[in-house]
């Protein structure tokens, strides 16, 4: 094997492992991440210095906003702790620059993400049937794990149902069960603030993207299948049940003032999060000044002692604005837009120069496009980002769709002016 094939087989595993062993294993987000940036590393004269394709320093401007979010909360004390959450957003660029420069097919992606929706599945199912547990929560917490089956079963759909003619029956087949496992995995993780993202953000996104890009003229099947899905899934008991008890637990909060609940837990973080920023809107309260106020409020009764466990605001915006102020609640929000608006499924990007449509590099905008709709829409409820699980899928999945559009952009480029 030549040091190129050695490259391109590392860069193939990498990018496979990413999603595919993300719910397998504990911390199986980290492998293909591992894998990329050891390849990256190892060959580094390969891709230092070569020009970027346009866009490049966008992204990578987005992921250094977020590591000076994590610096604002060190709060003076620089400890190597204090590197743990900005060092991520730091080592995905050299791993970004290596797959601009040896990028492997889609459908290595692809099928990690078939295999990565399976996976939530059949782990979620061996907790609930084998481990006799109540609510799955794969090798992290119910939430995070609830979360990722949700997200990799709308990537696997999307993937099928846009790319069907071009997948082999295997594929397919995949495909469809990693769709219908990780929704499983996302049911029986019983993540509610997933539901809601799915019904207030994915579902009307992921509409919204294929219209704008007038790339399919079936669109409205897709409002007909994701309407009949979303009543499917509200047929479901377990989905039933908690969506009730999550309403009568916010009634009984209005109503009586009970905080000793999951939703009244929210309730009263959010309030507090929204008093200390609009206090401190130019810096925020930091850590230490969350956690002690947080401390002070439950001494005097103001809130539940139960979320001294908690130190985040379970609401991402609300959370950066208590602990950084106005600038943290800019940079979070620069770190969600600048890849939103580099996986728009503009012309450009999802057309060859005789106007006809590129499937593959439609699929490669919605895929991007929807990873930060996806986390904002997770963020509302659970400070996702606080978690190795969200950050580390978040990061290596958009280098990875990221450098496989610029590939496929060249490609049909090229081909089109054969």
């Amino acid at each position: 094997m030549t040091v190129s094939e050695a490259r391109l087989w590392a860069a193939r595993l990498g990018v496979f492992m990413v999603p595919g062993l993300a719910l397998w294993l504990p911390s199986g987000y980290s492998w293909g991440a591992a894998l990329l940036l050891l390849a990256a590393c190892v060959s580094v004269r390969e891709w230092w210095g070569r020009p970027l394709p346009r866009g490049t320093w966008w992204l990578v401007v987005s992921f250094m906003a977020m590591a000076a979010l994590w610096l604002l909360e060190a709060d003076g004390e620089w400890a190597w702790r204090t590197f743990d959450r900005p060092s991520k957003y730091l080592l995905v660029v050299p791993c970004l620059l290596f797959l601009l420069t040896c990028t492997p097919r889609f459908a290595w992606l692809a099928m990690g993400v078939a295999v990565g929706g399976i996976g939530a599945g059949v782990v979620g199912l061996y907790q609930i049937d084998w481990q006799h547990i109540d609510r799955a929560t794969g090798y992290t917490n119910a939430i995070e794990y609830g979360n990722l089956s949700l997200l990799l079963a709308t990537l696997a759909l999307l993937g099928l149902s846009l790319l069907w003619s071009g997948w082999r029956w295997w594929q397919r087949l995949l495909l469809g069960a990693g769709a219908v496992l990780g929704v499983a995995g996302s049911v029986i993780s019983q993540t509610r603030g997933g539901w809601l993202a799915l019904l207030l953000l994915l579902v009307p996104a992921c509409i919204w993207l294929l219209a704008r890009s007038r790339a399919v003229k079936w669109a409205p099947l897709w409002v007909v299948a994701c309407v009949m899905g979303l009543a499917l899934l509200g047929q479901n008991a377990t989905v039933q049940q908690r969506v009730a008890l999550a309403w009568n637990e916010g009634q009984t909060y209005f109503d009586q003032k009970d905080m000793q609940n999951s939703v009244g837990y929210r309730l009263d973080l959010w309030r507090m999060a929204w008093q200390l920023g609009s206090q401190r809107p130019c810096c925020g309260w930091g850590q230490t000044g969350y956690d002690a106020e947080q401390a002070r409020r439950v001494q005097a009764g103001e809130l539940p002692a139960a979320v001294l466990s908690l130190h985040h605001a379970h609401n991402e915006f609300l959370d950066a604005f208590a602990k950084r102020g106005l600038p943290g609640l800019a940079l979070l929000l620069v770190f969600y837009g600048i890849p939103l608006w580099l996986f728009r499924p503009a012309a450009a990007r999802v057309r060859d120069g005789a106007g006809r449509v590129d499937r593959e590099s439609l699929v490669l905008c919605l895929w991007g496009g929807l990873l930060p709709l996806s986390y904002a829409g997770f963020g509302l409820t659970q400070v996702f980002l606080a978690h190795n699980s969200g950050v580390m899928f978040y990061l290596f999945f958009c280098a990875i769709v990221f450098a496989m559009l610029q590939a496929r952009r060249g490609l049909v480029r090229g081909a089109s002016r054969v």
